[in-house]
């Protein structure tokens, strides 16, 4: 098996060529990718639940949107807390609770009491659910071109208007990406 470059920490933006109305527009934070396969976050599909409404300990730490995000299509029955850490880039000093994916983006663990890292956390947000790919099958779909990758900012976790994400994210490309970004929604009506 030929060994797979680790893409952990960087967006996967669907390209306007991407069919899976899963991931139509699709921003995804990767938080795992080897040979074993890929896990990763939308990261905007804003639910109309509130956080309140199933983790009542973590809504006041979260930033606006308050409300649950759908991660994707699997598991939308579990839950994920993405965190960024002002500061999170240090070795020493990581929170309780806290686990670094990529720069000062990790993983919470909602388990623990919220308390632990309410003084530490920059923004956080609620996943329902996540995207994955078996082994070999995030490298089949990008070879087949239907996701860009590129490098991932602390603020895309938290950006407050999801909606405009993929755009966003597209527009600051330092290349032809950029102009992805003006794709109309629905290319059949040019």
């Amino acid at each position: 098996m030929t060994e797979v470059s680790s893409l952990t920490g960087r967006l996967l933006v669907a390209t306007p060529a991407l069919a899976d109305p899963n991931f139509d527009r699709a921003v995804v934070l990767l938080l795992d990718h080897d040979e074993e396969g890929s896990l990763g976050v939308v990261l905007n599909r804003p639910t109309p639940v509130g956080v309140s409404d199933i983790l009542e300990g973590w809504a006041d730490l979260t930033g606006e949107p308050g409300v649950v995000f759908q991660g994707g299509p699997v598991s939308l029955d579990s839950a994920l807390g993405i965190a960024v850490i002002p500061g999170g880039t240090a070795v020493d000093g990581t929170p309780i609770g806290w686990r670094r994916v990529h720069g000062a983006i990790g993983l919470v663990d909602l388990e623990a009491p919220p308390e632990l890292l309410a003084s530490a956390l920059g923004s956080l947000r609620i996943f329902a659910g996540y995207a994955g790919w078996g082994p070999g099958q995030l490298e089949d779909e990008l070879g087949e071109g239907a996701w860009y990758v590129v490098e991932s900012e602390p603020g895309d976790v938290s950006s407050p208007s999801p909606e405009r994400l993929w755009r966003e994210v597209l527009r600051r490309q330092r290349s032809e990406l950029a102009m992805v970004a003006t794709y109309p929604d629905d290319a059949s009506l040019n």
